[in-house]
């Protein structure tokens, strides 16, 4: 199993850069990466990529995937939020943070989690062309941040960095495994497709069609502008190294 996990994603990582570093040499230094954490003792951490740092799965002795992580770096602590994760270079000025790798990597690590993916949201209706909202769908997944602020290390999840400005309140919304979307080179079909979370879109908090996480309810880019921000007094300094933790969850039996 170690060796499938690790050739699945070492495929697509032909020369992974090395851990994000702060691009203004003005900016604060931030907390150092906490080491990886573990459910259970007897568990034990696998490298999924080839620099052996950047995502990381949780193994049980029964050699199944118990969660991932993926090392992120904190890009935005103060303002309107559309995004939670994104990739390095695209989104940080609407992001919490960023993780500086192919987004696709992370769908891989998410479906060696057991996860599903379904479909991001969708805006227009195929058989008519009018405007329709479908929400997201997916397996549900928990994410958690894992880091190091003022000496301490915290545990909890990721919703707790973003605070509904309207409700006064963290966010209330859980994510779905969407799986973004994989575009062909009309140009050149046998070029291998792009795949859209790239662009940015990792874990998203508004809706789009290319998100790998999305939340499974209408929010539209003005509307998250407008009701979600970032919880500054939450959040380590900028640069901060952090694990985003990806556990899928199991599906909710139907009544």
């Amino acid at each position: 199993m170690k060796f499938a996990l690790t050739v699945a994603l070492s495929a697509l990582a032909l020369a992974l850069p090395a851990a994000a570093q702060p691009d203004d040499p003005k900016l604060p230094k931030g907390e150092p990466l906490p080491e990886f954490p573990l459910t259970n003792p007897k568990n034990t951490a696998l490298p999924l990529t080839p620099d052996k740092k950047s995502i990381v799965a949780e193994i049980s002795a029964d050699k199944k995937v118990v969660r991932i992580g993926i090392m992120a770096e904190v890009c935005l602590r103060v303002g309107p939020l559309e995004q939670f994760l994104c990739k390095k270079g695209t989104k940080e000025h609407e992001a919490v943070v960023r993780a500086d790798m192919d987004a696709e990597l992370i769908h891989l690590a998410i479906v060696a989690a057991g996860g599903k993916a379904g479909t991001p949201t969708g805006f227009i209706d195929p058989k008519t062309e009018d405007a329709k909202h479908t929400p997201a769908t997916g397996s549900r997944v928990k994410v958690l941040v894992h880091y190091t602020k003022d000496g301490k290390t915290h545990t909890h999840p990721a919703q707790e960095w973003i605070w509904n400005s309207k409700k006064k309140a963290v966010m209330e919304h859980e994510w779905v495994f969407a799986g973004s979307v994989f575009i062909k080179d009309p140009d050149d079909p046998k070029k291998k497709p792009y795949y859209g979370a790239n662009a940015g879109d990792i874990f998203s908090i508004s809706n789009f069609p290319y998100s790998t996480l999305e939340l499974p309810v209408p929010i539209s880019k003005d509307e998250a502008q407008l009701t979600y921000e970032a919880r500054t007094d939450k959040i380590p300094p900028l640069t901060s190294k952090v694990w985003v933790l990806v556990q899928v969850l199991p599906d909710e039996k139907k009544k």
